[in-house]
């Protein structure tokens, strides 16, 4: 990965919202919250809330944004960058 760690808000194989942690860990080890409801989309107020539960904020000024995977089939979803709470997380240093 990149020098910090990416928040990615999607939704999952049930349609539910889903928000995870990219990091150099294996995908089965990222940190992650299922919001458990297809609407209303997770307010970034409630996404700030879950990603300090999960270790984690968004760097300084970062904002949500949408972005999509290149590669078939094409799945949109939110990205945000975002660093370690505590210099222990994985990722890095926290800022």
């Amino acid at each position: 990965m990149g020098s910090r760690p990416q928040a990615r808000m999607a939704t999952g194989a049930s349609g539910t919202w889903v928000l995870y942690v990219l990091t150099d860990a294996p995908i089965l080890e990222w940190p992650g919250h299922d919001f458990g409801r297809i609407a209303p989309m997770p307010a970034p107020q409630e996404c700030a809330t879950v990603l300090a539960d999960l270790g984690y904020a968004a760097v300084d000024g970062a904002r949500w944004a949408w972005d999509e995977n290149r590669t078939p089939p094409a799945h949109p979803h939110l990205v945000i960058a975002v660093r370690p709470l505590t210099p222990n997380a994985t990722g890095g240093e926290a800022a």
